[in-house]
């Protein structure tokens, strides 16, 4: 039981959804808007740490720092007009997510291990959520038509709705994480696995 799920839409390709644009990583210090912007901070050879939201460049003296709030916190300063401590990052260890073009042909699939570079940090092609073993708590993209909508969070496991569709409840990050803030469960929208992809 191990095995993937067969693709219901394989011999159909008209009738299967589109996969929504996949997240690259650009250095910040490029020419690129920070403000409210995900973020990864490391070292090359090292590591990275993500989930993480940036404010505009800060220049002290000859440096260029790039204030960075943990997303959680972004949220509640965004949500309740508070201020939040920021670390102030050097932009040289930086990166951005930034929404990239779709490919051309037919996505490439990801399958066992998949080695990367230290150089910077990488991140996955989107994944179908009928193809993940977890989803609740993870960052998914609902698509409509060639409508993608984001800043989602998976608040529950795949399930049998009402209709007999497999599904997955979701909400927008910002209750995602009032949630944890203030106690107060989100409201949340059920949506077919077959139009939820994980970011």
């Amino acid at each position: 039981m191990n095995e993937p799920l067969p693709d219901p839409f394989a011999d159909h390709p008209d009738w299967a959804p589109r996969p929504p644009r996949p997240i690259e990583i650009m250095p910040a210090t490029g020419r690129v808007e920070l403000r409210g912007q995900r973020v990864l901070v490391g070292l090359p050879g090292h590591g990275w740490r993500g989930d993480l939201r940036a404010d505009d460049r800060v220049v002290q003296g000859s440096r260029t720092y790039v204030p960075v709030i943990p997303e959680h916190e972004w949220y509640r300063a965004e949500s309740d007009q508070v201020e939040v401590f920021a670390p102030l990052v050097p932009v040289e260890r930086v990166w951005v997510e930034t929404v990239g073009t779709r490919p051309d042909g037919p996505a490439e699939r990801e399958t066992g291990v998949r080695l990367v570079s230290l150089d910077a940090p990488t991140h996955r092609m989107p994944t179908p959520v009928f193809e993940s073993d977890a989803v609740a708590g993870r960052r998914v993209v609902h698509v409509v038509d060639s409508v993608e909508y984001r800043d989602l969070r998976a608040v529950t496991e795949t399930y049998s709705g009402a209709d007999g569709d497999i599904c997955v409840r979701v909400t927008p990050e910002v209750d995602w994480y009032r949630w944890a803030w203030r106690g107060q469960s989100p409201t949340t929208l059920e949506v077919p696995v077959h139009l939820l992809w994980i970011e």
